[in-house]
């Protein structure tokens, strides 16, 4: 048996999984809000240790009677592990991470010693969900742009905003593709324009160091909007309303979406038309010539937009570098457990080594 996790500033998703060698549904999938807990070991003894169920009738009678208590049931014993590997928004050094939106300090050896767990390991997620997007089924992904790859193989990129943004490449070693982990999300913002420029003092006001998480990202996305709404001064009082008491990106989302309110719609399309570019750069750089692939949580919800050339234009815009840009494809990552897949695929690799 073995546990993967996917841990991020907003949510970390564990699930167990009797995974020998090929990809197999997990047995158990919980989802913990990150925020109402001091440490990854609070939410593991919570998940393998869960709580004991009601008792019936019969079994309250027998406790309150003059029988010897029952022995305590397996259930409520930790489950026994073979492997674990966790994703981690955060940079991990030598099997540590202090998490970047998260006041926690994930260590895998102190994770096996507590658990009793032969072998932890802890990935960068994006490195996690890079080794996920190798395991994807052609249902779990939406095309872009369907390219023209090469035969042979070449790298491929993934980026993913969220809450905040992730970046990974993955090399062709000769025989498989080898993940790397990237904090590139945290590299600086470059405008292209004058739009942009303007967005860049505006966040400067509020930010020593603006990076491409600080506008890529749901955080990033409310930014944006704050920009346009400040520069245009064209908000409803309605949705100024709504962005106050909801989640200010989801409620920003669905009134650009429907074409609700234009402050949204043109916050939408900067963010669509910097993250085309932000993601055409992370190809250059790596010459991911058989693929990137959109990861993360808001992809999928702005999917639409992403579909409707905005987000191309920018990715292909790289001057004499255009059609070269352009026979690269594109895809948006629709599974929301891709990290949690690539995690265990690894755990399951320590698992269960391949014999020589």
């Amino acid at each position: 048996m073995i546990i993967a996790g996917d841990i991020g500033g907003t949510k970390t998703h564990l699930a167990l999984f009797d995974w020998k060698k090929d990809r197999v549904d997990p047995i158990r999938l919980e989802s913990f809000h990150s925020a109402d807990y001091t440490s990854l070991e609070d939410m593991l003894v919570e998940f393998l240790v869960p709580p004991k169920p009601p008792m019936s009738m019969d079994e309250f009678a027998t406790e309150k009677g003059d029988a010897e208590p029952e022995p305590e049931c397996l259930a409520e014993k930790p489950q026994k592990i073979d492997a674990a590997c966790f994703g981690i928004a955060g940079p991990v050094i030598q099997n540590r991470c202090q998490t970047t939106n998260l006041p926690w300090v994930v260590d895998g050896a102190t994770l096996a010693k507590q658990f009793d767990i032969p072998q932890v390991k802890l990935l960068n997620d994006l490195e996690a969900m890079a080794h996920g997007i190798l395991l994807l089924r052609p249902d779990e992904v939406e095309i872009l742009n369907a390219g023209t790859p090469p035969a042979y193989n070449q790298a491929l990129a993934l980026i993913a905003a969220g809450t905040g943004l992730g970046e990974s490449i993955l090399f062709w070693n000769g025989s498989r593709y080898q993940p790397m982990q990237s904090e590139g999300g945290h590299a600086d913002f470059a405008p292209n324009n004058d739009n942009e420029i303007e967005l860049l003092r505006h966040l400067r006001s509020n930010y020593l160091h603006v990076s491409y998480e600080r506008v890529l990202s749901g955080p990033g996305l409310h930014a944006i909007y704050d920009y346009v709404r400040d520069s245009k001064k064209n908000e409803p009082t309605w949705l100024s309303e709504q962005i106050k008491a909801g989640d200010p990106a989801a409620v920003i989302a669905e009134a650009g979406l429907k074409g609700q309110a234009d402050v949204a719609k043109q916050a939408l399309d900067l963010f669509a038309s910097i993250y085309g570019a932000e993601a055409g750069n992370l190809a250059l750089k790596a010459m991911t010539l058989n693929g990137v692939y959109l990861g993360g949580g808001i992809a999928p919800k702005l999917l639409a937009k992403l579909k409707d050339g905005t987000f191309m234009k920018s990715f292909t815009n790289k001057g004499r570098y255009k059609r070269l840009m352009s026979s690269i494809p594109v895809k948006v990552v629709m599974n929301q457990q891709t990290a949690l897949l690539g995690a265990a695929s690894i755990a399951a690799s320590l698992s269960h080594p391949p014999t020589l």
